[in-house]
């Protein structure tokens, strides 16, 4: 298992509140999802140092919003344990493998990972990872 920096398992825990408030503040959970994956605000936090790292959710949540000029309200809402665990494991995968959030959400986007939370969500986070990519290259016969 990758030993992450007390900093680095911080950062998966504010992205996982983030998540977590995106859904609170009402917001459709797939389509935050898809934005903020593939948003500046994501690679801000994918960035060795960036200031909005530090920021806090609802900051981050803010500067997203008006990145995408107003996020989807209503919608699809998934459970805040899904949000949680979603925001988490994306920021950790970042770190475990130094992809950045696009190609990430290209190889496990928010459909993929709500589908498979309750097989994986006991994993260990890194196994939550391998089998994500192993779904990827099986569905992409690679």
């Amino acid at each position: 298992m990758t030993d992450l920096s007390l900093e680095k398992r911080q950062l998966c825990d504010i992205q996982g509140r983030l998540f977590e408030l995106a859904l609170k503040n009402g917001y459709d959970c797939p389509a935050f999802i898809k934005a903020f994956m593939n948003s500046r605000a994501a690679a801000a936090l994918d960035d060795i140092y960036d200031r909005l790292q530090w920021a806090g959710e609802e900051y981050i949540l803010e500067e997203l919003d008006e990145e995408v000029h107003g996020l989807k309200k209503a919608g699809e809402i998934y459970p805040k344990e899904v949000m949680y665990w979603t925001g988490y494991v994306y920021r950790y995968w970042h770190y475990y493998t130094n992809e950045d959030s696009r190609e990430i959400y290209k190889t496990a986007d928010e459909e993929t990972v709500k589908d498979c939370w309750l097989g994986f969500h006991t994993f260990d986070v890194e196994m939550a990872i391998e089998d994500l990519k192993e779904l990827y290259r099986q569905r992409n016969n690679q």
